[in-house]
């Protein structure tokens, strides 16, 4: 059965000083004088899902898009989806809604321009929006955003959105618009939801525990959506000095992300979010967040 379910696979295309586990070492005024890796990354991560004939979403941050326009034109090339990823790569609930709104704005129209194409799927840096920004919600509506992939279903330091749905819904924003909502994906362990969506848990976890729990979503019916960083496959990238909890969570396993990537895409059948979204049955009854 995980062979014949399509599951989402998609790229979060930001640098490694983005990173918001690195902020504390990297000032965003200081961005453009960086050792500049993600171009590379993502030409990698392009020729192994050539070599898989494999499709997938790159949320691409605008910030990175203005700086490298020929990359986003080689992923719309190979025939992948491109959506938002927000412009500076800020975690929503520390801007104003008219700040996000101007870099919501902002990165949809330097990638539309890039690419000659509408981009209507976004997802929040670190997976900001939480019951502090579901006002954000609603801005994407208003900008013409039709799905999105920003909540995470789960309790976490930094992000999280607990007891919302798990499975891909029309979720009702709260100005009572709506968005296709697909949650990052987790896998129930008796009354607990593990976090197996890709990321730091596909790197610090053993892949037999992600290819388990990700089968056991399969096996239950259902899409699950995968995600990964360029910067996590690359295991040259300058080591900057943060706390250990950070230093551990961003290069813990660098080394053996591209293995066990190659993996994954051997073991589970993956397209980009839309085509997934395309053939599911998603209930016409909004959900509230």
């Amino acid at each position: 059965m995980t062979r014949k379910i399509q599951n989402a696979l998609t790229i979060d295309v930001e640098d490694y000083f983005q990173v918001a586990a690195l902020a504390e070492a990297v000032d965003r005024d200081d961005w453009s004088s960086m050792e500049y890796r993600v171009e590379a990354n993502t030409d990698r991560l392009l020729a192994l899902f050539d070599e898989h004939q494999t499709k997938a979403t790159f949320f691409t941050l605008g910030w990175v898009a203005a700086r490298s326009p020929a990359l986003i034109r080689r992923i719309r090339d190979a025939g992948h989806e491109i959506a938002s990823h927000g412009y500076s790569h800020q975690l929503i609930y520390t801007q104003t809604p008219e700040v996000f709104r101007e870099e919501t704005r902002k990165s949809k129209t330097v990638l539309e321009d890039i690419t000659g194409n509408a981009v209507t799927g976004y997802r929040a840096a670190s997976y900001s929006i939480t019951s502090k920004s579901r006002w954000a919600l609603d801005i994407l509506c208003e900008e013409g955003f039709t799905w999105d992939s920003s909540i995470f279903p789960v309790h976490h330091d930094r992000y999280g959105m607990p007891g919302t749905p798990h499975e891909p819904y029309l979720l009702q924003t709260p100005n009572g618009g709506t968005l296709t909502e697909f949650p990052l994906s987790t896998c129930p362990i008796g009354q607990y939801r593990l976090p197996i969506a890709g990321g730091g848990y596909f790197r610090l976890f053993p892949y037999g525990i992600s290819r388990w729990g990700l089968g056991k979503i399969n096996k239950a019916g259902q899409p699950f959506i995968f995600y990964l960083h360029p910067w996590e496959i690359d295991t040259e990238q300058p080591r900057l000095k943060v706390k250990a909890f950070s230093r551990f969570r961003h290069y813990n396993n660098l080394d053996k992300c591209m293995g066990r990537l190659e993996r994954l895409l051997g073991d589970f059948r993956f397209g980009s979010v839309s085509d997934v979204l395309a053939g599911t049955a998603i209930s016409t009854d909004a959900v509230a967040v």
